[in-house]
């Protein structure tokens, strides 16, 4: 064989490799509802769960609570309207009460979503700014 053959067949293998070991680390979107069945079931893995901050009829957000500046725990209900609290032992993200979406990821321990990390999406990244002549 050519060392150019053993040299594919060996970048082939290590991208295999690769392709192989980060596919456990994946984790999925669900529901609050499928990740506390998931939890039950006795899976452990982490996943995502999308939604939004609860508010109320005036728009003001609503759950937050933050007993010291080192975690907190707020509502969040997701696209399927299910509200659960969600626990974050981490400071509150800058703009947290600004976003428009969150993305929790984390596991269910009981009805509390214990949350490893938090993803927002903030509004005033994606408007467009009015430019005037």
């Amino acid at each position: 064989m050519k060392k150019f053959h053993l040299f594919i067949i060996l970048v082939v293998g290590v991208a295999i490799f690769v392709i192989a070991s980060t596919a456990g680390d994946a984790s999925v979107y669900v529901s609050f509802n499928e990740a506390n069945t998931m939890q039950a079931q006795g899976e452990n893995e982490s996943v995502h769960v999308v939604g939004q901050l609860t508010r109320n009829d005036q728009g003001t957000i609503v759950g937050i609570n933050q007993s010291d500046k080192l975690s907190f725990s707020f509502q969040m209900v997701d696209q399927q309207n299910n509200v659960r609290t969600v626990v974050y032992n981490e400071p509150m993200p800058p703009d947290f009460e600004r976003s428009e979406q969150v993305v929790v990821i984390g596991k269910m321990k009981g009805e509390v979503f214990l949350a490893e990390k938090i993803l927002l999406k903030c509004p005033s990244k994606y408007e467009e700014k009015e430019v005037q002549a």
